[in-house]
């Protein structure tokens, strides 16, 4: 493996592929954490393993776990899994996994961003993060990817979407947050963003979902499912404080263009009816520096744009909502020569995220 510090992917030739662009692969990260996930991780690993099993119908996923879970990984999922031992402090793959990038000759890198546990000391939701930090580059050598040092730059794969044809999405409450980047204006964010993802426009959406921790991430309000369209949560509930986020961002995208000068063709994917934690799964959670992780009543930032695009699926979370069916329905139209499969996820959800923040891709070479 070679560390990259004097050059970038756009000086480089290399590029941020879509997701629904080919993989090699997934990665995935086992959950342990007590304060993350309820009574043990007994249900949410669960919920990993249906989430594993389904990317691996059409591509090969690596599972990282650590030391103490490695056992129970590997005898939990099936043989064409492969599990490594890996430490980390949560399991959230997404947002500090490499964010690979390739040329036009099938070469793959890494990219190695600066991970802070979404926002540091200023509004971080733990610490230390620093094994979470270590794993872009651990992936990388495993895989015999070079990867690009860009830790001096705060940044999540969550925050970001592309289309592989020079767009990224991300939202202003995100990336302008002052526990990422606060010394970098708008326009130098811009300008790591096109230097490393290989991109010419980026679209600000202003927000995204109520309630979600990460200082609301593009993937959990709207997503590219191919060149020119997107998906947005949406609800019909004008008394819902989301409808007015939801409705805000519809107005961005409605009047934006892509980096190849499109309009954008805007589908809305309902929202489920407001998830709430209860007491009980607020009992099996432990505290966080002697502060309880979550109150009873606490509504949980749950949306089914939080999918993976893997090879031959959709992987959605379902909420046992009657907007299940309907959102599935909406998916399917989207990916036609895609099988979408929906898992029943609240045990992710209570963790903070959903099935696309547990995930990253490879693409193939």
């Amino acid at each position: 493996m070679r560390i990259i510090k004097a050059s970038t992917p756009y000086a480089d030739g290399f590029r941020m592929p879509a997701e629904y662009e080919r993989h090699d692969g997934c990665i995935l990260i086992f959950p342990e954490r007590s304060d993350s996930w309820q009574y043990g991780g007994y249900a949410a690993r669960k919920a990993f393993v249906q989430v594993a099993e389904a990317i691996a119908e059409s591509e090969h996923v690596t599972v990282c776990a650590g030391e103490a879970q490695y056992d129970n990984a590997r005898a939990l999922l099936s043989e064409r899994i492969r599990v490594v031992e890996m430490s980390s402090n949560d399991a959230w793959a997404r947002d500090y996994c490499p964010t690979f990038v390739k040329n036009d000759k099938g070469d793959v890198r890494g990219i190695d961003w600066g991970f802070n546990a979404w926002g540091g000391l200023y509004d971080g939701l733990y610490f230390p993060w620093d094994k979470d930090n270590r794993m872009a580059r651990k992936l990388c050598d495993l895989l015999d990817l070079d990867v690009y040092d860009k830790r001096d730059f705060i940044l999540e794969g969550g925050s970001i979407h592309v289309d592989g044809e020079g767009t990224c999405m991300v939202t202003e409450s995100c990336l302008l947050s002052q526990g990422r980047n606060p010394r970098l204006a708008r326009a130098e964010i811009e300008e790591n963003l096109k230097a490393y993802l290989n991109v010419s426009k980026i679209l600000w959406l202003p927000c995204g979902i109520y309630g979600d921790e990460t200082n609301e991430h593009v993937d959990n309000i709207c997503a590219f499912t191919a060149p020119g369209h997107v998906v947005l949560a949406w609800t019909e509930d004008e008394t819902d404080v989301q409808y007015a986020m939801s409705a805000a961002c519809l107005t961005y995208l409605e009047q934006a263009v892509d980096a190849r000068g499109r309009r954008l063709a805007v589908h809305k994917l309902p929202l489920p009816r407001p998830v709430t934690i209860t007491e009980e799964e607020c009992r099996g959670l432990d505290a966080c520096w002697d502060e309880p992780t979550r109150m009873p009543g606490e509504r949980l930032a749950a949306s089914y744009v939080n999918f993976y695009i893997a090879n031959k699926s959709v992987v959605m979370p379902g909420f046992g909502d009657p907007a299940d069916e309907k959102a599935k329905e909406v998916l399917q139209e989207l990916f036609p020569d895609r099988r979408v499969v929906q898992i029943y996820a609240r045990d992710i959800l209570i963790g903070g995220g959903n099935i696309h923040c547990i995930t990253q891709q490879i693409p193939s070479k």
